[in-house]
Order: C-alpha cells, then structure tokens, then sequence
C-alpha cells in the first residue's frame, strides 16, 4: 500500500500538522480520543492528578497517531498543493 492509500488525515495547507480526518478510522481515532477525554473529565472530582494523566496520554497517544497516519507527514507548509 502506498502513503496515500494509509492516510488517515489530510495535511494542513498552511502550517504544521494534521487536518481533517479523510478516512473512517481516522474519525475514529478523534472520537476515542473525546471519549478518553469525557471520561477522564469524571475523575476530575476524586483525582486532579489522575485527570491530568489520563489527559496527558491520551492526546500524546493522539499526536503519535496523528503524525504516523498523515498524507505526506508533518511539515510546514506555505499553503502549496502537494
């Protein structure tokens, strides 16, 4: 499979990073990760640090798939069609 055929996300046309999802898993992967983010949001009056933690993983996690899974992969762009 090629890199465009494994794309989960669109890069942004200006900037550094990931766009919009263009596949259903990575629509999937946002959602897991507002999920994680609700749910930690439930620990929020027992635990601060168990929120943080949880919230720190959980986007960490979210970069790593987000920059694996990016059409061309993250660089900064000027706005140019790749």
């Amino acid at each position: 499979m090629s890199d465009e055929e494994d794309a989960w996300f669109a890069p942004k046309r200006f900037g550094y990073g990931a766009g919009l999802p263009i596949r259903w898993q990575g629509w999937a992967v946002v959602a897991l990760y507002l999920a994680a983010i609700g749910a930690a949001a439930l620990l929020i009056r027992y635990s601060w640090i168990a929120y943080g933690g949880i919230l720190a993983a959980a986007t960490a996690a979210f970069i790593l798939v987000c920059a694996q899974k990016t059409r061309g992969g993250w660089r900064w762009r000027w706005g140019e069609k790749d």
